[in-house]
């Protein structure tokens, strides 16, 4: 396995921790109210996304293992270049309703590929 492949699943492991760890005890009210933890939040977003896009020239394979992969790197495009149009709501319901799956996904893959 590439080194490469290594660094874009620990950037990947590291983003999602960051945000469970930023959102841990946070209901909608807090995200909506705090702008540096919407701030934060969407960062680690836009590194999720882009991690996945050099993925998928790295070694699409691994890539194809993560289910809405297309999704995640549209979405990371909206927040770098469609800042004016990013919904809070949409960003705090993928928080609560996607990232567990995606923190499976990544969990699995480094199981699998031997990585700690």
């Amino acid at each position: 396995m590439q080194l490469e492949v290594q660094k874009l699943i620990y950037d990947l492991d590291q983003a999602i921790d960051l945000i469970i760890n930023f959102t841990a005890g946070k209901r909608w009210a807090d995200y909506q109210d705090d702008v540096l933890l919407r701030s934060a939040v969407e960062r680690q977003f836009e590194i999720i996304g882009e991690a996945l896009n050099r993925l998928k020239r790295v070694d699409p394979g691994v890539l194809a293992r993560i289910s809405e992969y297309e999704r995640i790197i549209g979405f990371r495009n909206v927040l770098a270049h469609g800042y004016d149009i990013v919904s809070d709501d949409i960003v705090w319901d993928i928080v609560e309703n996607k990232l567990p799956g995606l923190r499976q996904e990544i969990d699995d893959i480094k199981r699998d590929l031997g990585i700690e």
